[in-house]
């Protein structure tokens, strides 16, 4: 999943739940966790769930554990395809025995991230230039804390929190995409031993418009118990989850929790995903992602929109469906975006920056004769005479628009924007800019 999706898309993806469920009768005088305790444990655990499910889907009958895949690059056929980047995953299994070595080529000027999550959609580090300054490049070795395990000389070592993570790794396409697939080959991936990698606890599969009810505490012991949440507030919000599931023995009880899940928990984290964006100019922005501290309904919302979120010192994503009127955007019609001279959109972030426009249904890039997906630093864009820039989106190109600075858009038809900013500047990470309002021209 991308966060780049707007955020309308998602509270509509997600506007089904409750239609999709039959509540039970709620028992009179409870005996068991109060109503609080059983939201408090669903919101909080469910982002647990989704982090397993994920685990699922991506090594059911492969097994591959700590091996790097890479993808292709500028693939245009997904659902909000990040043009900007090369993608590469893996996940990666550490123990008492083993470690997992990150071999990184030298890669400059260019942006470029290894992203390592832990087992509840946590990011733990960013392995980069930025984080690294005295060693952007070489043998990283990301082991287990507290175990001490001989590395291959020269490498770094990285503790991590469990024995469980996802990596991500991107690297920018820039002027020269072929150099940077170059580079992307030459990652390399390996465990220093033999890990014991313990199987998926296993749960009912599920789907974000029917999230699961009071059988989301049907393993919780046995989940709980095999990798740590190092976030603080933990230890009482885990209580809870298992006293929910004790009780859930009773069945008067389990049918009792299953109608406050259903009631309230569920309408709560629809609202909560509705929540997630902050908006100004008609653009949205998450104003909490990546790294959650006591946050933990605002994770599992992230984790069910768009999960392995990155943090605001890495990537930030704004998202618009509406102009300057509060109007949706439409391809019949034309808009400009302009930037002052002072505020360009390359001021505003260290690396780079770009522009993509979707449709609103399918959310794909709209095909065009110029086989043109997004604007961004590359795009020789032609400024104003008093140097400010404005981007247009059209279905057809407007008279007296220059062409580098024209994003197609599809006609008669709505669509949306995503605005991102790699290695951001600090007044868009801490929330204090949001790009200009979107002008409808006819």
């Amino acid at each position: 999943m991308n966060l780049a999706r707007s955020f309308f898309c998602i509270a509509l993806a997600i506007a089904g739940l409750i239609g999709t469920v039959h509540p039970t009768a709620q028992a009179a005088q409870p005996t068991g966790p109060s109503d609080k305790d059983i939201v408090d444990a669903y919101h909080y655990f469910l982002g647990r769930l989704l982090v397993l499910r994920q685990e699922h889907l991506d090594l059911e009958g492969t097994g591959r554990w700590n091996v790097v895949v890479h993808r292709g690059a500028g693939g245009v056929a997904s659902a909000n395809p990040n043009l900007d980047v090369t993608y590469s995953e893996a996940w990666v299994a550490v123990d008492k025995d083993s470690c997992t070595i990150v071999e990184l080529p030298v890669i400059r000027p260019r942006y470029y991230t290894v992203q390592v999550l832990n087992a509840w959609g946590e990011t733990v580090v960013n392995i980069n230039e930025r984080n690294f300054p005295e060693r952007p490049a070489g043998k990283f070795g990301l082991c287990a804390r507290g175990v001490e395990i001989a590395l291959p000389p020269d490498s770094l070592r990285i503790d991590m929190p469990g024995k469980k993570l996802r990596v991500l790794i991107r690297i920018e396409l820039g002027a020269n995409p072929a150099e940077a697939v170059k580079l992307q080959s030459q990652i390399k991936l390996y465990p220093t031993g033999k890990p014991r990698v313990e199987p998926a606890v296993e749960i009912l599969m599920f789907e974000n418009e029917r999230l699961p009810r009071v059988e989301a505490f049907n393993r919780a012991e046995a989940i709980l118990k095999i990798e740590p949440d190092t976030n603080p507030g933990t230890a009482l919000l885990q209580a809870k989850v298992r006293t929910v599931a004790k009780a859930a023995g009773d069945v008067e009880e389990l049918k009792r929790i299953d109608g406050v899940i259903v009631k309230q928990a569920i309408p709560l984290l629809q609202q909560a995903v509705a929540r997630l964006g902050t908006t100004k100019n008609g653009w949205s922005r998450l104003a909490t992602i990546g790294n959650y501290g006591p946050d933990f309904l605002t994770r599992t919302a992230v984790n069910l929109a768009g999960i392995w979120a990155n943090n605001t010192r890495e990537v930030v994503y704004f998202s618009s469906h509406i102009d300057d009127k509060g109007v949706r955007l439409n391809g019949s019609y034309d808009y400009t975006l302009t930037f002052p001279k002072s505020l360009r959109p390359e001021s505003l972030a260290r690396h780079f920056w770009s522009v993509t426009a979707v449709d609103s249904v399918k959310s794909q890039v709209i095909d065009n004769p110029l086989k043109r997906y997004l604007l961004n630093d590359q795009s020789k864009l032609q400024p104003n005479k008093d140097g400010s820039v404005t981007l247009t989106f059209a279905a057809k190109q407007p008279a007296g628009t220059p062409e580098p600075n024209w994003l197609p858009t599809p006609a008669g038809q709505n669509f949306n924007l995503t605005f991102r900013f790699y290695a951001p500047g600090e007044r868009v990470v801490t929330g204090g800019y949001f790009p200009p309002p979107l002008v409808k021209k006819n």
